[in-house]
Protein backbone atom coordinates (compact mmCIF):
# COMPACT_ATOMS: atom_id res chain seq x y z
CA UNK A 1 0.00 0.00 0.00
CA UNK A 2 1.41 3.15 -0.80
CA UNK A 3 1.89 6.29 1.27
CA UNK A 4 -0.71 8.41 -0.37
CA UNK A 5 -3.68 5.72 -0.02
CA UNK A 6 -2.42 5.04 3.64
CA UNK A 7 -2.78 9.03 4.00
CA UNK A 8 -6.01 9.07 2.57
CA UNK A 9 -7.32 6.71 5.09
CA UNK A 10 -6.55 8.39 7.87
CA UNK A 11 -8.62 11.30 5.95
CA UNK A 12 -11.31 8.86 4.89
CA UNK A 13 -11.60 7.35 8.49
CA UNK A 14 -11.26 10.77 10.50
CA UNK A 15 -14.27 12.05 12.09
CA UNK A 16 -15.13 14.68 9.38
CA UNK A 17 -15.99 12.41 7.14
CA UNK A 18 -18.09 9.71 9.26
CA UNK A 19 -21.42 10.44 7.99
CA UNK A 20 -20.33 10.04 4.56
CA UNK A 21 -18.40 7.17 4.83
CA UNK A 22 -19.72 4.01 5.51
CA UNK A 23 -16.52 1.99 5.20
CA UNK A 24 -12.86 1.23 2.89
CA UNK A 25 -11.74 -1.70 1.47
CA UNK A 26 -8.26 -2.92 0.11
CA UNK A 27 -6.03 -5.83 -0.83
CA UNK A 28 -3.88 -6.59 2.42
CA UNK A 29 -1.49 -9.22 0.27
CA UNK A 30 -2.34 -12.45 -1.84
CA UNK A 31 -5.97 -13.17 -1.06
CA UNK A 32 -6.02 -11.11 1.93
CA UNK A 33 -8.29 -8.11 2.52
CA UNK A 34 -9.34 -5.09 4.76
CA UNK A 35 -12.54 -3.53 5.54
CA UNK A 36 -12.19 -0.48 7.62
CA UNK A 37 -14.81 1.71 9.25
CA UNK A 38 -14.60 4.54 12.12
CA UNK A 39 -15.90 2.11 14.50
CA UNK A 40 -13.56 -0.87 13.71
CA UNK A 41 -11.81 -3.10 11.15
CA UNK A 42 -11.61 -6.99 9.80
CA UNK A 43 -8.85 -8.24 8.41
CA UNK A 44 -9.91 -11.65 6.18
CA UNK A 45 -8.61 -14.15 3.68
CA UNK A 46 -10.11 -16.56 1.36
CA UNK A 47 -9.31 -20.11 1.80
CA UNK A 48 -10.35 -23.33 0.12
CA UNK A 49 -13.63 -23.79 2.45
CA UNK A 50 -14.02 -19.94 1.97
CA UNK A 51 -13.59 -16.85 4.33
CA UNK A 52 -12.17 -16.84 7.75
CA UNK A 53 -11.03 -13.34 9.49
CA UNK A 54 -7.50 -13.00 10.37
CA UNK A 55 -7.68 -10.05 12.37
CA UNK A 56 -10.51 -7.70 14.22
CA UNK A 57 -10.23 -4.42 16.05
CA UNK A 58 -13.68 -2.71 17.49
CA UNK A 59 -16.77 -3.87 15.25
CA UNK A 60 -16.52 -6.37 12.34
CA UNK A 61 -17.64 -3.92 9.59
CA UNK A 62 -19.02 -6.33 7.41
CA UNK A 63 -20.30 -8.92 10.45
CA UNK A 64 -23.79 -8.68 9.59
CA UNK A 65 -24.67 -10.56 6.42
CA UNK A 66 -28.01 -11.03 6.68
CA UNK A 67 -30.38 -11.06 4.02
CA UNK A 68 -33.60 -10.34 5.45
CA UNK A 69 -33.34 -7.09 6.30
CA UNK A 70 -35.44 -4.10 5.58
CA UNK A 71 -38.03 -6.02 3.89
CA UNK A 72 -41.53 -5.04 2.78
CA UNK A 73 -41.76 -1.26 2.09
CA UNK A 74 -43.03 -0.87 6.09
CA UNK A 75 -39.86 -1.92 7.18
CA UNK A 76 -37.56 -0.20 4.85
CA UNK A 77 -39.41 3.53 5.85
CA UNK A 78 -39.66 2.37 9.41
CA UNK A 79 -35.46 2.34 9.19
CA UNK A 80 -34.70 5.03 6.38
CA UNK A 81 -31.10 6.20 6.36
CA UNK A 82 -30.04 3.07 8.85
CA UNK A 83 -26.40 3.61 9.85
CA UNK A 84 -23.66 1.21 9.35
CA UNK A 85 -24.32 -0.18 13.08
CA UNK A 86 -27.84 -1.54 11.69
CA UNK A 87 -26.99 -2.35 8.21
CA UNK A 88 -26.41 -5.22 6.97
CA UNK A 89 -24.13 -6.51 3.56
CA UNK A 90 -24.55 -9.99 2.26
CA UNK A 91 -22.24 -12.02 1.05
CA UNK A 92 -19.84 -8.74 2.52
CA UNK A 93 -16.06 -10.81 2.30
CA UNK A 94 -17.24 -12.79 -1.01
CA UNK A 95 -18.09 -9.23 -2.59
CA UNK A 96 -14.52 -7.50 -1.24
CA UNK A 97 -12.70 -10.13 -2.68
CA UNK A 98 -13.94 -10.45 -6.06
CA UNK A 99 -13.28 -6.90 -6.98
CA UNK A 100 -9.79 -7.03 -5.97
CA UNK A 101 -9.70 -9.91 -8.15
CA UNK A 102 -9.59 -7.63 -11.10
CA UNK A 103 -6.33 -6.39 -12.17
CA UNK A 104 -7.83 -2.71 -13.05
CA UNK A 105 -9.19 -2.65 -9.11
CA UNK A 106 -8.31 0.17 -7.28
CA UNK A 107 -5.86 1.03 -4.70
CA UNK A 108 -9.04 2.20 -2.08
CA UNK A 109 -12.95 1.53 -2.64
CA UNK A 110 -14.68 4.01 -0.72
CA UNK A 111 -18.26 2.74 0.00
CA UNK A 112 -20.99 5.71 0.71
CA UNK A 113 -22.83 5.79 3.84
CA UNK A 114 -26.73 4.44 3.51
CA UNK A 115 -27.74 8.36 3.67
CA UNK A 116 -25.83 9.84 1.61
CA UNK A 117 -26.71 12.74 -0.71
CA UNK A 118 -24.13 13.76 -3.49
CA UNK A 119 -25.69 17.07 -3.71
CA UNK A 120 -23.71 19.15 -6.10
CA UNK A 121 -21.83 16.23 -7.08
CA UNK A 122 -24.74 15.13 -9.86
CA UNK A 123 -26.79 13.47 -6.54
CA UNK A 124 -30.03 11.62 -6.67
CA UNK A 125 -33.02 11.46 -3.97
CA UNK A 126 -32.68 7.66 -4.94
CA UNK A 127 -29.23 5.73 -4.68
CA UNK A 128 -26.88 2.74 -5.20
CA UNK A 129 -23.92 1.91 -5.04
CA UNK A 130 -23.32 0.68 -1.40
CA UNK A 131 -23.24 -3.04 -1.20
CA UNK A 132 -25.56 -2.24 1.95
CA UNK A 133 -28.26 -4.16 1.96
CA UNK A 134 -30.91 -2.41 0.30
CA UNK A 135 -28.98 -1.38 -2.40
CA UNK A 136 -28.13 -4.60 -2.86
CA UNK A 137 -31.19 -6.04 -3.01
CA UNK A 138 -33.17 -6.64 -6.60
CA UNK A 139 -36.19 -8.12 -6.95
CA UNK A 140 -36.22 -11.75 -8.32
CA UNK A 141 -39.56 -12.95 -10.00
CA UNK A 142 -39.19 -16.69 -12.20
CA UNK A 143 -42.04 -17.76 -13.70
CA UNK A 144 -44.08 -19.91 -16.39
CA UNK A 145 -42.93 -23.58 -17.99
CA UNK A 146 -40.45 -25.20 -16.30
CA UNK A 147 -40.64 -23.41 -12.82
CA UNK A 148 -42.59 -24.29 -9.43
CA UNK A 149 -45.47 -22.42 -8.72
CA UNK A 150 -44.27 -21.92 -4.95
CA UNK A 151 -45.54 -17.90 -4.44
CA UNK A 152 -43.52 -15.73 -2.81
CA UNK A 153 -40.80 -17.45 -0.57
CA UNK A 154 -38.97 -16.64 2.60
CA UNK A 155 -35.29 -16.58 0.52
CA UNK A 156 -32.50 -14.62 -1.57
CA UNK A 157 -30.59 -15.35 -4.12
CA UNK A 158 -27.82 -13.82 -6.14
CA UNK A 159 -27.81 -11.94 -9.48
CA UNK A 160 -24.73 -14.29 -10.44
CA UNK A 161 -27.08 -17.21 -10.33
CA UNK A 162 -29.47 -15.92 -13.02
CA UNK A 163 -27.31 -16.77 -15.92
CA UNK A 164 -27.35 -20.94 -14.46
CA UNK A 165 -30.51 -20.66 -14.15
CA UNK A 166 -31.41 -19.81 -17.07
CA UNK A 167 -28.89 -22.41 -18.65
CA UNK A 168 -30.35 -25.06 -16.57
CA UNK A 169 -33.94 -23.85 -17.66
CA UNK A 170 -33.55 -24.54 -21.09
CA UNK A 171 -31.68 -27.57 -20.21
CA UNK A 172 -27.89 -25.88 -22.06
CA UNK A 173 -24.91 -25.21 -20.33
CA UNK A 174 -22.96 -24.93 -17.98
CA UNK A 175 -22.28 -21.49 -18.35
CA UNK A 176 -18.20 -20.83 -18.76
CA UNK A 177 -16.74 -18.98 -15.99
CA UNK A 178 -19.75 -18.58 -13.88
CA UNK A 179 -19.61 -17.87 -10.47
CA UNK A 180 -22.90 -18.67 -9.49
CA UNK A 181 -25.52 -21.89 -8.80
CA UNK A 182 -28.54 -22.65 -10.89
CA UNK A 183 -31.81 -22.19 -8.77
CA UNK A 184 -32.76 -26.29 -9.43
CA UNK A 185 -34.89 -26.65 -6.41
CA UNK A 186 -37.19 -24.22 -7.51
CA UNK A 187 -37.35 -25.84 -11.54
CA UNK A 188 -40.12 -28.19 -12.17
CA UNK A 189 -37.91 -31.39 -13.74
CA UNK A 190 -40.26 -32.94 -15.62
CA UNK A 191 -41.35 -29.92 -17.58
CA UNK A 192 -38.23 -27.67 -19.91
CA UNK A 193 -39.13 -24.24 -21.37
CA UNK A 194 -38.77 -23.76 -25.58
CA UNK A 195 -38.47 -20.18 -24.36
CA UNK A 196 -37.01 -18.05 -22.07
CA UNK A 197 -37.82 -14.91 -21.48
CA UNK A 198 -35.27 -12.39 -19.27
CA UNK A 199 -36.83 -9.04 -18.06
CA UNK A 200 -34.34 -6.63 -16.48
CA UNK A 201 -35.75 -3.50 -14.80
CA UNK A 202 -33.21 -1.39 -14.01
CA UNK A 203 -32.76 0.12 -10.11
CA UNK A 204 -36.03 -1.30 -9.27
CA UNK A 205 -36.54 -1.46 -5.68
CA UNK A 206 -38.06 -5.09 -4.88
CA UNK A 207 -40.26 -3.92 -1.89
CA UNK A 208 -41.83 -1.24 -3.85
CA UNK A 209 -42.46 -3.40 -6.91
CA UNK A 210 -43.62 -6.16 -4.71
CA UNK A 211 -46.55 -4.05 -3.02
CA UNK A 212 -47.26 -2.80 -6.43
CA UNK A 213 -48.13 -5.79 -7.62
CA UNK A 214 -49.95 -6.78 -4.20
CA UNK A 215 -52.19 -3.47 -4.79
CA UNK A 216 -53.18 -3.65 -8.46
CA UNK A 217 -50.19 -1.04 -9.67
CA UNK A 218 -48.61 -3.57 -11.57
CA UNK A 219 -50.88 -6.34 -12.58
CA UNK A 220 -48.74 -7.74 -15.18
CA UNK A 221 -46.04 -8.33 -12.24
CA UNK A 222 -48.82 -9.81 -10.26
CA UNK A 223 -49.57 -11.85 -13.20
CA UNK A 224 -45.98 -13.17 -13.15
CA UNK A 225 -46.02 -13.59 -9.63
CA UNK A 226 -49.34 -15.91 -9.52
CA UNK A 227 -47.53 -17.79 -12.38
CA UNK A 228 -44.32 -19.12 -10.68
CA UNK A 229 -42.07 -17.83 -7.92
CA UNK A 230 -40.88 -14.75 -6.28
CA UNK A 231 -37.81 -14.11 -3.83
CA UNK A 232 -38.95 -11.67 -1.25
CA UNK A 233 -35.28 -10.92 -0.01
CA UNK A 234 -34.45 -10.70 -3.51
CA UNK A 235 -31.35 -11.04 -5.47
CA UNK A 236 -28.01 -9.66 -3.97
CA UNK A 237 -25.74 -7.57 -6.96
CA UNK A 238 -22.11 -6.83 -7.02
CA UNK A 239 -19.71 -4.70 -5.49
CA UNK A 240 -20.17 -2.30 -7.14
CA UNK A 241 -23.70 -2.03 -7.38
CA UNK A 242 -24.10 -0.09 -10.15
CA UNK A 243 -25.41 -1.10 -13.37
CA UNK A 244 -22.42 -1.80 -16.42
CA UNK A 245 -21.09 -4.29 -13.74
CA UNK A 246 -24.32 -5.72 -13.34
CA UNK A 247 -26.03 -6.47 -16.34
CA UNK A 248 -22.94 -7.95 -17.32
CA UNK A 249 -23.11 -10.45 -13.97
CA UNK A 250 -26.78 -11.34 -14.61
CA UNK A 251 -25.86 -12.12 -18.62
CA UNK A 252 -22.65 -14.45 -17.72
CA UNK A 253 -23.21 -15.48 -14.05
CA UNK A 254 -19.67 -13.91 -12.93
CA UNK A 255 -18.66 -11.39 -10.57
CA UNK A 256 -17.45 -8.29 -11.89
CA UNK A 257 -14.07 -8.52 -10.99
CA UNK A 258 -14.43 -11.89 -13.04
CA UNK A 259 -15.82 -11.28 -15.79
CA UNK A 260 -13.83 -7.65 -17.40
CA UNK A 261 -16.54 -4.62 -16.21
CA UNK A 262 -15.33 -3.28 -13.64
CA UNK A 263 -17.68 -0.35 -12.60
CA UNK A 264 -19.62 2.34 -14.65
CA UNK A 265 -15.87 3.41 -15.33
CA UNK A 266 -12.52 2.93 -13.57
CA UNK A 267 -8.88 3.36 -14.60
CA UNK A 268 -6.48 0.99 -16.16
CA UNK A 269 -3.16 0.88 -15.39
CA UNK A 270 -1.81 -1.23 -17.91
CA UNK A 271 -3.19 0.94 -20.77
CA UNK A 272 -3.03 4.12 -19.09
CA UNK A 273 -6.14 5.60 -19.42
CA UNK A 274 -9.78 5.84 -18.31
CA UNK A 275 -12.81 3.51 -18.96
CA UNK A 276 -16.23 4.46 -19.72
CA UNK A 277 -18.45 1.85 -20.20
CA UNK A 278 -21.71 3.29 -18.75
CA UNK A 279 -22.69 6.69 -20.93
CA UNK A 280 -24.91 6.50 -24.51
CA UNK A 281 -21.39 7.53 -26.52
CA UNK A 282 -20.05 3.88 -25.27
CA UNK A 283 -22.66 1.51 -24.40
CA UNK A 284 -22.14 0.28 -27.92
CA UNK A 285 -19.04 -0.91 -27.41
CA UNK A 286 -18.99 -2.08 -23.37
CA UNK A 287 -19.10 -5.63 -24.39
CA UNK A 288 -15.44 -5.40 -25.70
CA UNK A 289 -14.76 -5.30 -22.26
CA UNK A 290 -16.35 -8.09 -21.38
CA UNK A 291 -12.98 -10.97 -21.33
CA UNK A 292 -12.82 -13.91 -23.46
CA UNK A 293 -13.06 -16.22 -20.29
CA UNK A 294 -16.63 -15.92 -19.61
CA UNK A 295 -19.58 -16.84 -21.30
CA UNK A 296 -23.07 -14.62 -21.83
CA UNK A 297 -26.21 -16.93 -22.13
CA UNK A 298 -26.36 -16.08 -25.31
CA UNK A 299 -23.38 -18.51 -25.92
CA UNK A 300 -24.33 -21.10 -23.80
CA UNK A 301 -27.13 -21.20 -25.77
CA UNK A 302 -26.02 -21.13 -29.28
CA UNK A 303 -23.23 -23.42 -28.34
CA UNK A 304 -25.59 -25.64 -27.21
CA UNK A 305 -28.13 -25.49 -30.28
CA UNK A 306 -26.08 -23.16 -33.16
CA UNK A 307 -29.56 -23.12 -34.92
CA UNK A 308 -31.11 -21.41 -31.92
CA UNK A 309 -32.09 -17.69 -31.93
CA UNK A 310 -31.26 -15.44 -29.65
CA UNK A 311 -32.11 -11.84 -29.25
CA UNK A 312 -31.05 -9.05 -26.87
CA UNK A 313 -32.88 -5.63 -26.67
CA UNK A 314 -31.32 -2.60 -26.06
CA UNK A 315 -28.88 -4.97 -23.51
CA UNK A 316 -25.11 -3.49 -23.77
CA UNK A 317 -23.85 -6.68 -22.90
CA UNK A 318 -25.41 -8.96 -26.08
CA UNK A 319 -22.22 -10.95 -26.82
CA UNK A 320 -23.02 -13.82 -28.92
CA UNK A 321 -26.97 -12.95 -29.50
CA UNK A 322 -28.29 -14.31 -32.90
CA UNK A 323 -29.90 -10.24 -33.15
CA UNK A 324 -29.22 -7.55 -31.10
CA UNK A 325 -30.33 -3.76 -31.39
CA UNK A 326 -27.13 -2.85 -30.30
CA UNK A 327 -25.17 -4.88 -32.91
CA UNK A 328 -27.36 -3.14 -35.66
CA UNK A 329 -26.48 0.19 -34.40
CA UNK A 330 -22.77 -0.90 -34.70
CA UNK A 331 -22.98 -2.81 -38.00
CA UNK A 332 -24.89 0.87 -38.78
CA UNK A 333 -28.32 -0.73 -39.68
CA UNK A 334 -30.67 0.07 -37.42
CA UNK A 335 -33.80 0.17 -37.78
CA UNK A 336 -35.94 2.41 -35.39
CA UNK A 337 -39.91 1.62 -35.30
CA UNK A 338 -41.72 4.79 -35.34
CA UNK A 339 -42.38 6.50 -32.18
CA UNK A 340 -45.88 7.84 -31.94
CA UNK A 341 -46.36 11.83 -31.41
CA UNK A 342 -48.25 10.78 -27.94
CA UNK A 343 -46.35 7.97 -26.36
CA UNK A 344 -48.54 4.74 -25.32
CA UNK A 345 -47.96 3.29 -21.63
CA UNK A 346 -46.38 6.77 -20.66
CA UNK A 347 -47.32 8.97 -17.45
CA UNK A 348 -47.68 12.15 -19.14
CA UNK A 349 -47.34 14.30 -15.99
CA UNK A 350 -43.27 13.43 -15.60
CA UNK A 351 -42.72 12.89 -19.69
CA UNK A 352 -43.42 16.21 -20.04
CA UNK A 353 -41.22 18.11 -17.43
CA UNK A 354 -38.67 15.49 -16.87
CA UNK A 355 -36.07 14.73 -20.07
CA UNK A 356 -34.54 11.31 -18.56
CA UNK A 357 -38.10 10.12 -17.64
CA UNK A 358 -39.04 10.78 -21.57
CA UNK A 359 -36.35 9.56 -22.99
CA UNK A 360 -36.14 6.13 -21.12
CA UNK A 361 -40.12 6.26 -22.15
CA UNK A 362 -38.84 6.55 -25.66
CA UNK A 363 -35.99 4.36 -25.52
CA UNK A 364 -38.16 1.28 -23.26
CA UNK A 365 -41.10 1.76 -25.83
CA UNK A 366 -38.52 1.33 -28.94
CA UNK A 367 -37.31 -1.94 -26.79
CA UNK A 368 -41.31 -3.13 -26.92
CA UNK A 369 -41.91 -2.56 -30.04
CA UNK A 370 -38.55 -5.19 -31.06
CA UNK A 371 -39.97 -7.44 -28.69
CA UNK A 372 -43.56 -7.52 -30.00
CA UNK A 373 -42.59 -7.57 -33.85
CA UNK A 374 -40.63 -10.49 -33.14
CA UNK A 375 -42.97 -12.22 -31.43
CA UNK A 376 -45.95 -11.36 -34.10
CA UNK A 377 -44.16 -11.27 -36.90
CA UNK A 378 -43.33 -14.49 -39.46
CA UNK A 379 -39.56 -14.95 -38.09
CA UNK A 380 -38.14 -17.73 -36.05
CA UNK A 381 -39.29 -17.50 -32.34
CA UNK A 382 -36.05 -16.93 -29.70
CA UNK A 383 -34.95 -19.82 -27.50
CA UNK A 384 -33.60 -16.92 -25.16
CA UNK A 385 -34.67 -13.27 -25.08
CA UNK A 386 -33.66 -10.32 -23.20
CA UNK A 387 -35.11 -7.14 -22.29
CA UNK A 388 -33.67 -4.46 -21.03
CA UNK A 389 -36.22 -1.81 -19.97
CA UNK A 390 -34.24 1.63 -18.13
CA UNK A 391 -37.20 4.13 -17.18
CA UNK A 392 -37.35 2.53 -13.52
CA UNK A 393 -33.64 3.52 -12.89
CA UNK A 394 -34.57 7.10 -14.11
CA UNK A 395 -37.66 7.40 -12.31
CA UNK A 396 -36.27 5.88 -9.21
CA UNK A 397 -33.21 8.25 -8.90
CA UNK A 398 -35.62 11.26 -9.47
CA UNK A 399 -37.81 10.91 -7.02
CA UNK A 400 -36.65 8.05 -4.59
CA UNK A 401 -38.10 4.57 -4.36
CA UNK A 402 -40.86 5.77 -2.52
CA UNK A 403 -41.75 8.66 -4.59
CA UNK A 404 -45.13 9.02 -7.07
CA UNK A 405 -43.02 9.13 -10.00
CA UNK A 406 -40.77 5.97 -9.25
CA UNK A 407 -44.60 4.48 -9.06
CA UNK A 408 -45.71 5.83 -12.36
CA UNK A 409 -42.02 4.14 -13.94
CA UNK A 410 -43.66 0.88 -12.67
CA UNK A 411 -47.25 1.34 -13.94
CA UNK A 412 -45.54 2.34 -17.45
CA UNK A 413 -43.19 -0.47 -17.53
CA UNK A 414 -46.00 -2.77 -16.03
CA UNK A 415 -47.65 -1.78 -19.60
CA UNK A 416 -45.27 -2.33 -22.08
CA UNK A 417 -44.59 -5.84 -20.10
CA UNK A 418 -48.06 -6.55 -20.65
CA UNK A 419 -47.78 -6.05 -24.13
CA UNK A 420 -45.41 -8.31 -24.50
CA UNK A 421 -47.49 -11.24 -22.88
CA UNK A 422 -49.67 -10.48 -25.47
CA UNK A 423 -47.83 -10.82 -27.94
CA UNK A 424 -45.97 -14.08 -26.90
CA UNK A 425 -49.70 -15.49 -26.23
CA UNK A 426 -50.69 -14.45 -29.48
CA UNK A 427 -47.83 -16.53 -31.04
CA UNK A 428 -49.61 -19.07 -29.23
CA UNK A 429 -45.96 -19.60 -27.03
CA UNK A 430 -47.71 -18.72 -23.53
CA UNK A 431 -47.44 -22.03 -21.96
CA UNK A 432 -44.24 -22.99 -23.56
CA UNK A 433 -42.45 -19.81 -21.91
CA UNK A 434 -40.64 -18.90 -19.21
CA UNK A 435 -39.72 -15.76 -17.53
CA UNK A 436 -37.05 -13.97 -15.66
CA UNK A 437 -37.31 -10.65 -13.82
CA UNK A 438 -34.51 -9.04 -12.15
CA UNK A 439 -32.76 -5.44 -11.63
CA UNK A 440 -28.99 -4.55 -11.71
CA UNK A 441 -29.37 -3.25 -8.26
CA UNK A 442 -31.86 -2.34 -5.44
CA UNK A 443 -32.42 1.80 -4.68
CA UNK A 444 -32.28 3.49 -1.47
CA UNK A 445 -34.02 6.98 -0.36
CA UNK A 446 -30.94 9.36 0.28
CA UNK A 447 -30.86 12.00 2.89
CA UNK A 448 -30.94 15.69 1.51
CA UNK A 449 -29.38 16.55 4.93
CA UNK A 450 -26.19 13.87 4.88
CA UNK A 451 -24.20 15.53 2.05
CA UNK A 452 -19.96 15.54 2.05
CA UNK A 453 -17.28 15.27 -0.90
CA UNK A 454 -14.45 13.01 0.36
CA UNK A 455 -12.78 14.16 -2.80
CA UNK A 456 -12.48 17.45 -1.21
CA UNK A 457 -11.45 16.22 1.91
CA UNK A 458 -8.41 14.27 -0.16
CA UNK A 459 -7.39 17.12 -1.99
CA UNK A 460 -7.23 19.44 0.82
CA UNK A 461 -4.81 17.14 2.67
CA UNK A 462 -2.42 17.52 -0.44
CA UNK A 463 -3.44 13.95 -1.67
CA UNK A 464 -3.36 13.66 -5.81
CA UNK A 465 -5.59 10.43 -7.05
CA UNK A 466 -7.96 9.36 -9.05
CA UNK A 467 -11.84 9.10 -8.35
CA UNK A 468 -13.43 6.58 -10.62
CA UNK A 469 -17.31 6.68 -10.52
CA UNK A 470 -17.01 7.91 -7.11
CA UNK A 471 -15.24 5.49 -4.63
CA UNK A 472 -12.82 3.76 -6.75
CA UNK A 473 -9.33 5.42 -5.39
CA UNK A 474 -6.35 4.92 -7.44
CA UNK A 475 -2.85 7.12 -6.33
CA UNK A 476 0.61 7.69 -7.77
CA UNK A 477 -1.01 7.60 -11.66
Amino acid sequence: MSDSAERALEVLLGRELEPIVEMVFRSAGPERYEALAHDGTVTFRRGDGGFSVDHLTGRNPLGDQSVDRFVGVDAELAGLHPRRTENSYPDGYQQVAQLFDHPAAPDLCVLHSAGHYWGDQGGHIGEHGSIDVVQARAPFVIAGRGVQNLGMVDRACRLVDVAPTVAALLGVGPVVGSDGEALVDILDEATRPSHVIGLLWDGTNPNVLYELAANGGAPNIARLMAMGTTFKFGAMSNLPTVTLANHTSILTGAAPGHHGILHNAWYDRALGQQVITNSPSTWAGARDWLWPSVETIHETVLRANPDAFSVSINEPCDRGASWSTFDDMRNGIYERPAIPDELPHATEMFVRPFKDYRWSSKVDHLGMEHAVRIWSGDGPKPAFMWCNFTLTDAAFHEGGPHSDIARASVADTDARLGAILDAVEGAGALDDTAFVLVADHGMEQADTACTGDWDAALRDAGLSFRDEAYGFLYFDV
